[in-house]
């Protein structure tokens, strides 16, 4: 699908409830049609497993899910409530909106399903690539894969806080971050995985926004491994002297691998035992497609010298990495993006990125 527009930047200024008030109030009616159509999703049981559920019975385990967020970070926590007093939407609808993929595995984790449906492929690919592989500037980068229908959503913020650095973030309307990095050479991103350990905890662009907070890698690093989190996601940081980390989260237990000198490639299924254990099983066309852009990824990384436009191209190979868009489950790459913590670049596209042009943006 072709994107006619540039990516919409939103600037967000002032205090936290300032900021989520003004997120708000610029795209309200997109937020609450946002929030209407992932709250169906989770009750339709499509993506947890099969659990059909009342409207109450979603919103409810989503109120559950504040306190948790409240305590992990308050101030993000404001700037839920700036969003909900301007779209007048409560602020567990908006942990849904936001932290779906990882709210479906609280759902599927408190109502398990005694005979699981199929699931949506999970379609992200995500990549760090080492100083030493790029001109002494390293890379991090990714596609955004979800439900076609929320491409229209995507957004960046740039968003000029009171305290702590500035940050660029990809992110959806109503949704405080996806992808990101701040002025400090923080870079964060996601790939979702499939968690059967789901319990009533924070969700995952919570846990991105709190890490674009730091001033150093090992505090958000921190983030993520003393997080008491809803379901699971694997997490890549990387900063300006070139560290990284992989990080494969579950709910109740973490992996981390640290960046070497070989770039690393990460799709939708866990790759160590111990978080493998905890995963929900994986439907065969799922796996299928996880395995094919790990390798994809890979292959398309297996070189001495690795420069942005090769990283672009990786973002828009149609052989497994930019996902189109088919039955049953229509999912696509509805954006990427691709940071350089050292020279403070972003690049990001807005809808699939074979049919759509990236543009520069800098923290």
């Amino acid at each position: 699908m072709k994107i006619d527009q540039p990516i919409r930047l939103l600037e967000l200024t002032g205090s936290p409830y300032q900021r989520g008030f003004q997120h708000g109030s610029a795209y309200r009616d997109e937020i609450r049609r946002y929030a209407e159509e992932r709250v169906e999703l989770v009750c339709s049981g499509v993506w947890s497993g099969g659990t059909v559920l009342s409207r109450d019975q979603v919103l409810d385990l989503a109120e559950a899910c504040v306190a948790e967020h409240e305590a992990y970070a308050s101030n993000l926590m404001d700037e839920l409530r700036g969003m909900s007093a301007s779209t007048g939407l409560s602020l567990g609808e908006l942990i849904v909106v936001g932290g779906f993929t990882d709210f479906v595995d609280t759902v599927y984790a408190a109502y398990r399903p005694m005979a699981e449906m199929s699931r949506p492929i999970d379609d992200c690919t995500a990549f760090l690539v080492p100083d030493d592989r790029a001109d002494g500037q390293g890379f991090f980068g990714q596609t955004w894969d979800m439900h076609d229908t929320a491409t229209e959503f995507v957004i960046l913020l740039r968003i000029l806080s009171n305290v702590g650095p500035r940050s660029l973030v990809f992110t959806t309307t109503g949704c405080v971050g996806q992808i990101g990095m701040n002025s400090a050479g923080i870079c964060v991103g996601i790939n979702n995985i499939m968690g059967a350990d789901g319990q009533v905890g924070v969700t995952w662009p919570f846990v991105v926004r709190k890490i674009l907070q730091q001033d150093n890698i090992e505090d958000a690093l921190a983030c993520i491994t003393e997080a008491k989190l809803a379901g699971a996601h694997n997490y890549l940081l990387f900063d300006g002297e070139g560290n990284g980390y992989n990080v494969e989260a579950m709910s109740t237990r973490c992996h981390v691998t640290r960046l070497d000198k070989t770039a690393i490639v990460h799709t939708n299924h866990c790759l160590v035992p111990e978080t493998d254990a905890l995963a929900q099983e994986r439907p065969a066309d799922a796996q299928a497609s996880s395995e094919a852009r790990l390798a994809r990824g890979q292959e398309l990384l297996d070189a001495e010298h690795i420069t942005i436009k090769d990283l672009m191209d990786l973002t828009k190979d149609e052989e497994a990495i930019c996902v189109t868009s088919k039955p049953p489950f229509y999912v696509e790459s509805c954006g990427a993006a691709i940071m350089r913590p050292k020279s403070g670049d972003f690049w990001a596209v807005w809808g699939l990125p074979r049919d759509n042009e990236y543009e520069h943006f800098s923290v």
